[in-house]
């Protein structure tokens, strides 16, 4: 079955950090991961702006978001604290997406950093098949090749009103994989040189583990 993804990404520099950190841990994931079909949360901060935070939550499809489960807790019915925490963030982007390639991916055991990188095409038919055959047959398996990439995924957006069609995940064993001689070798091509000036409203994060302090 093709896997869903549900992605956030806020900057909580106007918020107070303790609440944001104490609302994700002991309300935010909890709640959602009572819900039916969520497999999975992972929290990352960003390696340059540590006040940029990402959360990913792998679904068993797309449609777990289309569930009364979920619109039991998400929407009109966000409780008070995600409402009051929320209220204070700027969001980045949310994004929902099934699993283009490989299609049954989940997030791995082991990554202590994320590269996520989230665009639109030029809005034509030629330049779509291109990025589609691109993306497909030399981009993500160059990069998932690379060696400390533990998984490469890619995604396409289900929700009309997502800000960006396109988004993949990278998990790697260190921020130093994205960074390495390979890495720049595999997202260099002639191929990929073509396809840039096509991108458009690019987003990339570069993302380490979250980890709560005692």
């Amino acid at each position: 079955m093709t896997k869903g993804l549900l992605f956030m990404a806020l900057d909580f520099a106007t918020a107070h950090e303790d609440e944001f950190h104490d609302w994700y841990d002991r309300e935010h994931i909890p709640e959602r991961m009572g819900v039916p079909g969520f497999l999975n949360a992972e929290r990352w901060i960003d390696e340059q702006t540590p006040t940029i935070h990402v959360a990913t939550y792998d679904l068993e499809s797309p449609a777990v978001l289309s569930s009364p489960a979920y619109r039991a807790v998400a929407g009109a019915n966000q409780s008070v604290w995600t409402r009051r925490v929320t209220d204070l963030c700027k969001r980045v982007m949310r994004y929902e997406g099934e699993q283009l390639l490989p299609g049954d991916g989940v997030a791995v055991d082991g990554a202590n950093a994320l590269l996520v990188a989230s665009m639109n095409i030029d809005a034509d038919a030629e330049a779509e098949a291109e990025f589609t055959e691109w993306y497909n047959t030399e981009h993500l398996p160059a990069l998932g090749a690379v060696p400390g990439v533990l998984a490469a995924r890619r995604f396409s957006a289900t929700d009309t009103g997502s800000e960006r069609r396109f988004l993949a995940l990278y998990h790697l064993r260190d921020a130093a994989v994205s960074r390495s001689d390979a890495w720049a070798k595999a997202a260099d091509t002639e191929w990929t040189q073509r396809m840039r000036p096509r991108f458009r409203d690019l987003l990339m994060l570069r993302m380490n583990r979250y980890i709560r302090n005692a």
